[in-house]
């Protein structure tokens, strides 16, 4: 087998602007040669003999150009959009995604989202704050809402949408899971359709929760058709990718009442721009791209990191390859 690294281990840089990514790596035994960087600038200037990266926000394709060593990069992060592929292809460096490694953070947090809608908890804290107390509400419709019963559909059923149907089921609600690979069993008790019937499930939907990766095909899939066909009593739920939804035609929906409400993690452009309508359209929850924060972050980043350089030096598979 041919030697993998230059030295007896690869040199890593580990580079992000929030996650102590070195801690991480030293927690899990590593005694290697390491780099950890908290801005790019100064990642930029100390490339030229690292093997291994660990990236997410700071990656721009030229970083190649400055890494004449590069094996493998490992994004922290699920998405790998931003990352140029035939460049990494040219340059025969692999890339890996952190696909996993925030499953049930984000799940997590689109039930809290819906929880916070259906219970009106946003509505509490606010009134909470003023020192006002809410009266009982006299018209049902009105009234804090049970899942038990109701229908989600999600779009998207990789693992966090997968566990996402889980918890939903957990509360007795019916799942249909819209998935272009739809083979084989399905013991969970999810309704498994196309991608492609969408708008006619979204007149069926009281909850629609996308949880799909940004693809030329998903990219402005909730369009003000499929919005205008959802119920006015249907909630909006986004911890996928911001354009996943035209956000124009979501702020005049949630303006004129076409649905009832949104619990939104993730926008076109972030940070979130303060003249956007979002930010005061009815009944919404903007969390700013922090549904896939968690404590176990960094370990878990780690964790598929040694997995990766593992299957590097032994020429076996590596857990989650894009390139």
């Amino acid at each position: 087998m041919a030697k993998t690294w230059k030295g007896d281990a690869p040199v890593l840089c580990l580079a992000h602007g929030a996650y102590d990514l070195g801690a991480a790596l030293r927690a899990q035994g590593w005694s290697g040669p390491a780099k950890v960087y908290g801005s790019k600038a100064e990642m930029m200037a100390n490339l030229a003999d690292v093997e291994a990266l660990v990236i997410s926000g700071f990656w721009t394709d030229d970083i190649l150009d400055h890494a004449p060593n590069l094996k493998l990069v490992q994004s922290i992060s699920a998405g790998t959009e931003r990352y140029g592929l035939e460049a990494l292809k040219a340059r025969g460096v692999h890339l890996c995604s952190g696909q996993g490694v925030n499953v049930n953070a984000v799940s997590d947090h689109a039930m809290a989202l819906l929880l916070s809608l259906t219970r009106r908890v946003n509505e509490a804290v606010l009134n909470q704050r003023k020192h006002e107390w809410r009266g009982m509400i006299s018209n049902p419709a009105e009234r804090e809402a049970e899942l038990e019963g109701s229908t989600m559909v999600i779009l998207g059923l990789g693992g966090i949408g997968g566990r996402l149907a889980r918890l939903a089921r957990a509360f007795g609600m019916r799942v249909i899971g819209l998935k272009r690979n739809r083979a084989g069993a399905n013991p969970d008790g999810i309704e498994l359709r196309g991608p492609e019937e969408l708008k006619a499930l979204a007149t069926e939907a009281d909850v629609l929760a996308l949880t799909c990766p940004l693809t030329p095909e998903t990219r402005g899939i909730v369009s003000a058709e499929v919005l205008r066909a959802m119920k006015p009593s249907a909630l909006l739920i986004n911890v996928a990718r911001g354009p996943v939804v035209d956000e124009a035609a979501l702020a005049e929906a949630l303006r004129a009442g076409q649905i009832r409400g949104a619990g939104l993690d993730t926008f076109v452009e972030e940070p979130l721009d303060p003249a956007s309508p979002l930010w005061d359209a009815p009944n919404t929850i903007i969390t700013p791209h922090s549904a896939g924060e968690t404590q176990f972050y960094e370990r878990n980043v780690i964790r598929l990191l040694m997995q990766n350089l593992a299957a590097l030096e032994n020429g076996t598979k590596l857990v989650n390859q894009v390139v």
